[in-house]
């Protein structure tokens, strides 16, 4: 299970030029050690500064998302050939979950606009019309 970690943190060094300090992963990396890494397990409580807490929440959030993605947004099937083709697609469903959310939220705006502006023009429509008397 060892290479299963060190390969990505390798290859993040190599891409980022910073080796990784701190790895988050799941359980089942209990009990691996890799040099100069610190490793936290997802549920993990004993030695964790808020800061460290945070990031283990945050990986939380991220994996409903990825499921999501995987089950809804065709992440699960890769119509792309090749090492690019994988890695394109993967982009294109995070980006295109997104776009999703952006929908949801404007959805949302438009509603409570329409519900505001009928608000005021039933207020409107409501409101005694005082007429001025006319001078000629």
């Amino acid at each position: 299970m060892v290479a299963g970690l060190a390969e990505p943190l390798e290859q993040v060094g190599v891409l980022a030029d910073v080796q990784p300090e701190i790895a988050v992963v799941d359980k089942g990396y209990r009990g691996v050690e890799i040099d100069g890494v610190r490793i936290l397990l997802s549920g993990q409580k004993r030695g964790l500064t808020r800061t460290l807490h945070a990031m283990l929440k945050r990986r939380s959030a991220i994996e409903p998302s990825i499921g999501h993605m995987k089950a809804d947004g065709r992440l699960g099937r890769n119509p792309l050939k090749g090492v690019l083709g994988d890695a394109l697609h993967a982009v294109l469903c995070g980006a295109g979950h997104n776009i999703g959310l952006l929908l949801k939220k404007l959805r949302l705006l438009c509603a409570q606009i329409l519900a505001s502006l009928q608000d005021w023009l039933v207020a409107s429509a409501a409101a005694p019309v005082i007429q001025t008397p006319r001078v000629v």
